[in-house]
C-alpha cells in the first residue's frame, strides 16, 4: 500500500460543500472526504479477465472509466485522500476460501491462468487497475479479499488516521463490491455517496436497484448523486452549507 498524505486530526472545519442528491442533500467537509474508487481492474473491466471469464459483457463496466476519471482528476486537485482497491488474492489463494472460489459457472476460476495471468490474483497483470484510473504515488491502494473493502484489511485504520469522517464512491461491480463496502461504511459510521455514472453493473437493472436500495427510508445505506452535481460542487467557489 502507498503511504498516503496524512491530513492532521486536529484540521479546522470549514463549511460543508452542498451536493444535491438523494434522498437530500450530501454535506460534505472538505478536508474529511476520501474518494474510494473500488475495484476498477482489467480482470474486471477488459476482455480476457475474471468478469469475461463468468460470461460477462465487459463492454457495459467500461462505460464508468471516464466518469471515474474525471471524478478522480478533480478530487485530486482537491488534494483529498483517495483509495483505490483491488479485489485480489495471494498466490496460494490461502485467503480465497472453496466458498468464494467455487461460485458462478465460468469457463476459468479464480487463480486459473487467463490470457492477463492468473485471475485476480496480485502482481498478475490483470489485477492492476485499469490505465485511467491508475494511482498516482501517495495514493492508497487497498488489496481486499473480499467484496467489501474493510474486510481482513487496514482499510478502517488508514481512514481514522486520516480524520475522515465521508466517502464518495465510485467503481464496480455497483450491487457487489461497491455496495458491500458501502454497507460496511455505515456500519462504522461513515456518511457515503455514490456517485451514480461512475459505477456500473454487468446487469443494468442490478445498478438502478441497488441505487434504490441506497436511498431508501432516508439514505439507510447512503446518498447518490450525479457526476456533475459532483464536479460542480468541487469547482472553486461552490456553494456551501452555512455554518
Amino acid at each position: 500500500m502507498n503511504a498516503p498524505v496524512s491530513i492532521p486530526i486536529n484540521t479546522p472545519m470549514t463549511a460543508p460543500l452542498t451536493i444535491p442528491a438523494r434522498p437530500f442533500a450530501f454535506a460534505l467537509p472538505p478536508g474529511r472526504a476520501a474518494l474510494i474508487v473500488i475495484d476498477m481492474q482489467r480482470d474486471f473491466i477488459e476482455p480476457g479477465g475474471f468478469g469475461e471469464s463468468l460470461g460477462n459483457d465487459v463492454s457495459l463496466l467500461r462505460a464508468a472509466v471516464a466518469p471515474a476519471q474525471a471524478l478522480l482528476l478533480a478530487w485530486r486537485e482537491r488534494g483529498w485522500p483517495v483509495v483505490h482497491t483491488r479485489e485480489s488474492h495471494l498466490p496460494d489463494l490461502s485467503d480465497c476460501p472453496p466458498a468464494k472460489r467455487e461460485r458462478g459457472q465460468p469457463s476459468l476460476r479464480i487463480g486459473d491462468p487467463g490470457p492477463m495471468g492468473r485471475l485476480l490474483v496480485r502482481g498478475e497483470p490483470g489485477c492492476e487497475i485499469v490505465p485511467e484510473l491508475a494511482p498516482l504515488p501517495g495514493e492508497i491502494v487497498i488489496d481486499k479479499p473480499g467484496k467489501g473493502a474493510f474486510h481482513g484489511t487496514d482499510l478502517q485504520a488508514t481512514l481514522q488516521g486520516l480524520g475522515v469522517t465521508h466517502l464518495v464512491f465510485a467503481g464496480v461491480t455497483t450491487e457487489v463490491c461497491v455496495q458491500t463496502t458501502m454497507r460496511e461504511a455505515n456500519d462504522r459510521g461513515y456518511d457515503s455517496l455514490l456517485v451514480e455514472e461512475a459505477t456500473a453493473s454487468y446487469f443494468p437493472e442490478f445498478k438502478a436497484a441497488t441505487l434504490e436500495m441506497i436511498v431508501a427510508q432516508g439514505g439507510i445505506v447512503g446518498w447518490a448523486a450525479p457526476l456533475e452535481a459532483v464536479l460542480e460542487a468541487l469547482r472553486p467557489g461552490a456553494p456551501r452549507q452555512e455554518a
